[in-house]
């Protein structure tokens, strides 16, 4: 029965849903060379999925933590535990888990501007950040920039290979740099994603410079990608949006910050009042899908994971420069694919659009988004608006035209997705043959 519903049914499916016979054994092909990596991703996601669980269990998770609470929000019994599940989870001292961060910017703006004071400096050892923070920081010109505060910021670019730039990064560093932000994923760049490993050896090298300077990471889509975190490395504060991994496709809002307890206590008392900080912030009826989606975090990562790197190798073996290429580890969710044309990042993004289980009869056009210096092209039919775990993909036109793919509820549906964006590249005549 399975053979049968393998050669047969299935495949007539596929080419009911626009999938060519020719794409659909190329992709078939693509995937028989990566079983071994698929089953280590597998056992990734079982070693994550019991220490959530575990977090749960040690924290005694009760069915009164899924009620909720309204108003000024005091003594929220499921609120102030989710916060310790996520202390426990990125073994921290705190943590704040709120609906009231309305996306990772936010969090990031948030833990920035709540642990600076005018006359502090930051710094990216890491090179130019994602491009909303520029804003927030005060790159371009914005209001409430950390700039507008008297904070200034002082950057450092990372070699022509993509790694550190020890000997500037130590030149950079002096008596008024007060935070060092280090963003994990590749954002609008096609540089690598950097793994834990390497940020705990930034961070390291850093604090042996100046102990007491703190060591904020930007943690998007790398959450549960291994089995530790930044904050396992030193890192001082992590800081996600929940409509991306740890959200696990449920959380329809919020965002985190975990580390320091006084970093975290900064953060809280700038998000609500001074004098309030965590005690106030109703959780209204988020609580359900934030555990739940937490729980399911590990395995909703493994199965976006597999999609970006079966569109690694699809996409490499067709002759595009792919970031990270298909055979690295992989340390975030997020796959970089350049076109250098704005035909094939276009058409990408309507093929993943076209895939979506909502708004799939939508075509994605350019637009002038808020925080962009350029147009930007964005594919999502998504259950939660601009939740980057489920199955989308983004990018900027401007070269070198490069599309941004992430995420995927299920690997099944990654799969398609991928699928139908190499059906769409060849309709609208990027792609020549296969």
């Amino acid at each position: 029965m399975y053979n049968e519903l393998k050669e047969g049914s299935m495949h007539q499916l596929y080419e009911s849903m626009g999938i060519s016979d020719k794409v659909y054994q190329y992709g078939e092909k693509t995937l028989e060379k990566l079983k071994n990596r698929f089953a280590q991703i597998d056992q990734m996601a079982e070693f994550n999925q019991l220490k959530v669980v575990k977090a749960m269990q040690d924290c005694r998770v009760s069915e009164a933590c899924l009620l909720g609470t309204t108003g000024y929000g005091y003594n929220d019994i499921g609120r102030d535990t989710l916060e310790e599940v996520y202390a426990s989870v990125f073994h921290t001292e705190s943590a704040l888990v709120r609906p009231q961060i309305t996306c990772g910017t936010h969090a990031l703006a948030l833990a920035l501007m709540s642990n600076l004071r005018p006359g502090d400096e930051l710094l990216s050892p890491v090179g130019k950040p994602y491009d909303t923070l520029e804003e927030v920081i005060g790159i371009r010109e914005s209001k409430g920039s950390l700039k507008e505060y008297g904070i200034s910021y002082k950057q450092v670019d990372l070699l022509a290979d993509g790694s550190f730039d020890w000997e500037g990064i130590k030149a950079a560093i002096h008596e008024k740099t007060k935070l060092v932000t280090i963003q994990r994923s590749k954002g609008y760049q096609t540089r690598p994603t950097f793994s834990v490993a390497q940020i705990g050896k930034l961070i390291s090298f850093i604090k042996s410079i100046k102990p007491d300077v703190i060591c904020m990471v930007d943690n998007c889509y790398g959450e549960f990608t291994e089995a530790i975190e930044p904050t396992d490395v030193g890192a001082d504060m992590c800081v996600g949006s929940l409509i991306k991994n740890p959200g696990g496709g449920l959380a329809p809002i919020g965002g985190y910050i975990v580390g320091k307890k006084e970093c975290v206590e900064n953060a809280a008392y700038r998000l609500t009042s001074p004098g309030l900080g965590k005690e106030v912030g109703a959780s209204l009826s988020v609580l359900p899908s934030f555990y739940q989606g937490l729980f399911l975090a590990p395995t909703v990562t493994a199965g976006a994971l597999k999609g970006a790197i079966f569109a690694a190798n699809l996409y490499e073996n067709l002759g595009f420069k792919v970031v990270p290429d298909g055979s690295v580890d992989r340390h975030d969710i997020i796959q970089a694919i350049e076109f250098g044309t704005p035909e094939g990042l276009i058409a990408f993004c309507e093929g993943i659009q076209y895939a979506a289980p909502v708004d799939s009869f939508v075509t994605p056009e350019p637009w002038d988004m808020p925080g962009y210096d350029s147009q930007v092209i964005m594919a999502a039919g998504a259950f939660v608006s601009g939740s980057s775990i489920e199955l989308s993909a983004d990018g900027p036109l401007k070269p070198p035209y490069a599309v941004y793919f992430q995420g995927g509820l299920t690997w099944q549906h990654a799969k398609f997705g991928i699928l139908k964006s190499l059906q769409r590249c060849i309709d609208r005549g990027v792609i020549s043959d296969i």
